[in-house]
């Protein structure tokens, strides 16, 4: 039985629920809008769609069609994106025109049914990590009214964390998708740089800019993420991005996260303290926890507003920086007039230094599943932000600003309330492309945590692990019982070819595992014995492309070679096998009953 709206959370699977049982659009519509009247912030938006006008667009969905994803569901868009119709402004009355036509993403997500109700408030031209440089008011916290909301896109975040709207879209250039999330305990998601096209957006940095997702759960937003992504061939930066469905995560995944002596929470003990305890939950989940030293992610970091990247924002307003530079406000001015002092030798030196950095980084990235860091070190008040406007706009900025430089994806996830009441969250983050893996990885963590859906007083829904999609006829299943499994040394040969976690299983019961002489890094054969003697052997299936098996076969030297491996279920697969001078020269550790046991053994009590 579905429960009132009133008492509905609206998350995707919820409203899916209520319109499979009859729950017309209209009603959906009518109860957004009263919830926001409930809330009574007018800095929330600043165009609004009228009851009418939403009550048409419900109308003209028709009978309840479930092969539309988003059919029904009301979304809210920042105000720099179009939407056919309505104002866009980018928070400056002077720039504001009617747009003609929806941005792209729009289009995408209206054809799978969804229905925008209204464009959200921002810092002015996407300019600000806050939320209060607005000449349309700041709109409040949804969780303490005494922090900034976040920016840039504040609207965009707080309208989601009220549960007045399943999803809404933002941008995300220096970490505008993700800071609004952490400071409202909700899912912020930041594709893939040219996975959401972004035509029909007013620019902040043209080449670093991305639409980005807030919703209540990970679910929700990969959903839309995978509906909205397309490629655009009017958009010069898109990019052709698989839009799969989420992954299965991978069992041991290995997580980067920064080290104890460069961790930086301005103070923030709390924050310290809850980023710790995510740490702990991970590793506890399976996860292999490295610490680095986080520096060259920092100097990239510092490059977004220091370096020549601020001409860029200066591209995107430059007819009204010379013409009506007292319409801009006060602050987003100063910052963006930088550019004024600056030149294409500047620009080319920034590139430079971006190169060197990027290679500073790639190890770390190279070593790594994801990495893991705090979205925010601490938070800022709008006392602070009164007295001081760039400081702690510029401390939220930390684990974020350098993510788009280095073509990076990220997911900002909530972890629960800290110790002091506060909402807690941290960051996955993987090279472009990884969406996927990290959303898998975000969903297992708030499955964890459980933490609270924003501010709606509602506990994250009980969510199984993604299922294995099949394997498809351009990949084959691969198994693997060594080095090669989830967060050991030589994952990376696998996950670097676009290989995907399947499933943990065993093989039948007839089999006998070595250690080999060599390494490092250390690795196991598997050899077929009789039933007798043999046993079963611990083991992961991968999928990987076929284009890309030959290069990886090519690697592997002897005695290991790609055979076909028996398994439990009695189902056959491609995987690693030994052959027979394995036995001659390996130590038998079939006793452990895999690698990963052996390679854990002083940790463990065998019986």
């Amino acid at each position: 039985m579905i429960p009132p709206l009133s008492d509905l959370p609206f998350t995707l699977d919820a409203l899916r629920d209520a319109y499979a049982a009859g729950v017309a659009p209209a009603e959906v519509m009518i109860e957004a809008l009263a919830r926001l009247a409930a809330v009574d912030d007018p800095a929330i938006f600043i165009h609004l769609a009228s009851s009418e006008q939403l009550s048409a667009q419900a109308a003209a969905l028709g009978p309840y069609d479930p092969a539309r994803p988003l059919w029904g569901m009301p979304f809210a868009v920042k105000d720099n994106i179009d939407v056919a119709g309505m104002p866009t402004t980018a928070a400056c009355p002077n720039y504001a025109y009617t747009a003609a036509e929806d941005a792209f993403v729009v289009a995408r997500l209206r054809a799978a049914g969804a229905i925008p109700i209204g464009k959200t408030n921002l810092d002015q031209f996407a300019t600000g990590l806050v939320g209060v440089r607005s000449p349309y008011g700041v709109p409040r916290n949804a969780l303490d009214a005494e922090i900034v909301p976040g920016g840039s896109s504040s609207g965009s975040a707080v309208v989601v964390a009220h549960g007045i709207v399943p999803f809404a879209l933002g941008t995300d250039t220096a970490g505008s998708g993700r800071v609004p999330a952490a400071l409202n305990g909700i899912v912020g998601l930041k594709p893939s740089l040219g996975a959401l096209s972004a035509s029909g957006v007013v620019p902040a940095c043209r080449t670093l800019d991305t639409i980005s997702i807030f919703a209540l759960t990970v679910a929700d937003a990969f959903d839309v993420l995978r509906t909205a992504t397309a490629f655009d061939p009017a958009d010069a930066y898109s990019r052709p991005m698989p839009a799969a469905a989420m992954p299965v995560p991978a069992p041991a995944p290995r997580i980067t996260a920064p080290d104890a002596a460069s961790l930086i929470f301005f103070g923030d003990d709390a924050q310290a303290a809850d980023f710790e305890a995510t740490l702990t939950t991970l590793a506890e989940g399976g996860a292999r926890i490295d610490r680095v030293d986080f520096s060259p992610f920092y100097d990239v970091a510092r490059m977004l507003y220091d370096g020549a990247w601020i001409a860029e924002r200066y591209a995107a307003i430059e007819d009204l920086m010379m013409t009506e530079p007292d319409s801009i406000h006060p602050v987003t001015r100063a910052i963006i007039a930088k550019a004024e002092t600056q030149s294409a030798v500047d620009a080319f030196k920034g590139l430079y230094r971006l190169a060197d950095l990027r290679r500073a980084c790639a190890p770390i990235l190279h070593a790594t599943d994801m990495l893991c860091v705090p979205t925010i070190p601490t938070f800022a008040t709008r006392a602070e932000l009164d007295e001081d406007p760039i400081t702690p706009n510029s401390n939220l900025g930390t684990y974020t600003n350098f993510v788009n430089l280095l073509d990076l994806c990220a997911l900002a996830v909530p972890t629960g309330r800290r110790r002091d009441g506060r909402p807690g969250s941290v960051t996955f983050i993987a090279p472009a492309g990884a969406d996927g893996v990290i959303a898998a990885q975000g969903q297992r963590l708030t499955q964890a945590r459980c933490p609270m859906l924003g501010a709606t007083g509602m506990i994250t829904p009980d969510l199984p692990d993604p299922a294995p999609w099949p394997v498809s006829a351009s990949e084959m299943a691969l198994a693997v019982c060594g080095a090669h499994m989830s967060g050991l040394p030589l994952n990376h040969e696998l996950t670097s070819r676009g290989a995907r976690f399947l499933r943990a299983t065993r093989t039948a019961p007839c089999y006998a595992l070595f250690a080999l002489p060599g390494g490092p890094p250390a690795r196991p054969g598997l050899c077929r014995c009789d039933d007798e003697h043999g046993t079963s052997i611990a083991l992961e299936v991968w999928a990987i492309p076929k284009d890309a098996v030959g290069d990886f076969i090519a690697g592997i030297p002897a005695p290991l070679v790609i055979g076909t491996v028996e398994i439990e279920d009695g189902s056959q697969v491609k995987g690693f096998l030994c052959e027979a001078s394995g036995k001659r020269h390996g130590e038998d550790i079939s006793v452990f009953g895999g690698w990963r046991s052996f390679l854990d053994r002083d940790t463990k009590v065998l019986a």
